[in-house]
């Protein structure tokens, strides 16, 4: 493929998804990603779009949101990889919530083996995976329906979470960043997801790298309150991320980084954790529920990890 039509595929990916990580965009026009970088850089210069963490979006500096359709054929393994360490931090009987996004469909598709689980939700997808579970209850919130992303959203659903408390909430979201803390493109989706929060003992966010360092319009959940980030493992050349990674464990969130690469099935993807360095920064007060309960992070070798990430 030559480098005009390389950089015009990928240029109409990013315009079609608002934000696409250079993995992405390199297995897309069957490249490696040191080509896909310089086929960036000249877009960039053009003004066509934006270098952000690894990836490209459009310009302006806040990515706008995109549909399901989109969503859903992005970032696969690494979702997949994501998926398979969160559900390991649910445990049998619990009571939690999750919220609406792809990668938040994938936990929900590993939590229908958990037995005893109840699981409030706002996300038809999430729902959906779990209709047929064996000992799992599933809530739906009340609300409008969202059909970009199949979610409730409105005064209906938040109010259906008045007076509600779990052990952790489950979110994703469009970009995350140490100063800001997870954000999306939606006022409507940002408030019901702040509404979820409001419900959890702990909050667990579920971002792929490439929304490390993504900062978007509206703010769902302040860095304070993010007690975990499930991430994957950032490119080897994305300094960035690995930056942003140490920033977030300075303000208190424990790491863990799921390996991406395994079985393209999905179900026994290898992961990996990385505990905290430690020390860590202390918290700033939240008041009442909004207080995520501390974690204790290993020393050794997951100190050495996120340096190594910071490093890259």
């Amino acid at each position: 493929m030559f480098a005009a039509e390389r950089r015009q595929l990928i240029l109409e990916m990013v315009r079609a998804n608002g934000a696409v990580s250079l993995r992405e965009l390199a297995r897309v026009v069957q490249t490696s990603e040191v080509t896909v970088r310089r086929d960036v850089r000249a877009l960039e210069a053009e003004g066509l779009l934006d270098r952000r963490h690894g990836g490209a979006v459009l310009p302006g500096g806040f990515t706008r949101e995109s549909g399901f359709p989109q969503k859903s054929h992005l970032a696969t393994a690494e979702k997949t990889a994501i998926a398979d360490l969160a559900a390991g931090l649910v445990e049998e009987g619990e009571a939690i919530v999750v919220g609406a996004g792809t990668t938040t469909q994938e936990l929900a598709r590993r939590l229908a083996r958990v037995p005893g689980l109840t699981v409030v939700t706002n996300s038809l997808l999430v729902a959906q995976a779990l209709a047929h579970a064996n000992r799992v209850e599933v809530v739906m919130t009340g609300g409008t329906l969202r059909g970009s992303n199949y979610a409730l959203v409105g005064s209906g659903a938040e109010q259906s979470l008045q007076g509600l408390r779990v052990s952790k909430a489950f979110l994703s979201g469009s970009g995350l960043t140490a100063e800001r803390g997870l954000s999306t493109s939606n006022m409507l989706s940002a408030s019901v997801d702040r509404a979820l929060v409001q419900a959890a003992a702990e909050v667990v966010v579920l971002a792929d790298h490439s929304k490390l360092g993504t900062d978007t319009m509206f703010q769902t959940v302040p860095t304070d309150v993010i007690t975990r980030l499930v991430t994957d493992e950032p490119p080897a050349h994305d300094d960035r991320a690995g930056t942003e990674l140490q920033a977030l464990a300075d303000q208190g969130v424990q790491i863990a980084v799921a390996g991406a690469s395994g079985n393209p099935g999905g179900d026994h993807v290898p992961a990996r954790r990385a505990p905290l360095p430690g020390p860590r920064a202390p918290r700033r007060e939240v008041p009442g529920a909004l207080r995520a309960a501390a974690v204790v992070g290993e020393q050794g070798s997951g100190e050495r990890r996120v340096a190594d990430l910071r490093r890259r």
